[in-house]
């Protein structure tokens, strides 16, 4: 047997936990960035122009955001203003990850243009960099609530959140969980 510490998880519990994760962060992103692509979509259809492959992009984007996430987390970008309040934690990831995907739609551009066969030197000339920031706003918007749930998964610990919201009343319930807490 190996001098590992018994209840420490291997590695197919931390690989189906990051899983897990992944699957949570794309989704949330999926539904944020459908509903997105649906109220274009709305407002497209008034000039007769509607485009349904966005929700093929949307979903794409939603999933390589979320492995970017994943990877961020990793190399433990933001852990710097988790000893801050919440507020301050959510606001500073929110906006740093938020850099991070800003520079993963930059990168994504050039590999976009390079493989059109455009000359490479044109590739910061031809994005559309109002588009760029328009959508690092619309991303750092979703992030908020996104880091915001997974601030107060950390700060409660993951058993008392999630009991925190499926019970009904879920104060009482986390009352209690408090108060057998501080008696052990």
């Amino acid at each position: 047997m190996s001098s590992k510490d018994p209840a420490a998880p291997g590695f197919k519990q931390k690989a189906a936990r990051e899983f897990k994760e992944y699957l949570w962060i794309s989704g949330y992103l999926a539904f944020f960035f459908c509903a997105l692509s649906t109220y274009t979509m709305l407002l497209l259809r008034k000039y007769d122009l509607e485009n349904y492959m966005n929700y093929s992009f949307a979903i794409i984007n939603a999933l390589v955001i979320g492995k970017v996430i994943l990877i961020a987390q990793m190399a433990h970008l933001g852990r710097g203003y988790e000893a801050k309040p919440v507020y301050q934690s959510v606001l500073y990831k929110s906006f740093i990850f938020g850099v991070v995907v800003f520079a993963f739609h930059i990168v994504e551009e050039f590999v976009k243009r390079v493989i059109q066969g455009k000359p490479f030197g044109s590739v910061l000339y031809a994005t559309r960099w109002e588009d760029l920031i328009a959508r690092t706003i619309v991303v750092f918007c979703a992030f908020i609530p996104l880091f915001g749930f997974m601030e107060l998964r950390r700060v409660l610990g993951e058993e008392r959140l999630y009991l925190l919201l499926r019970t009904r009343g879920g104060g009482e319930a986390s009352g209690s969980s408090v108060a057998s807490a501080k008696a052990k």
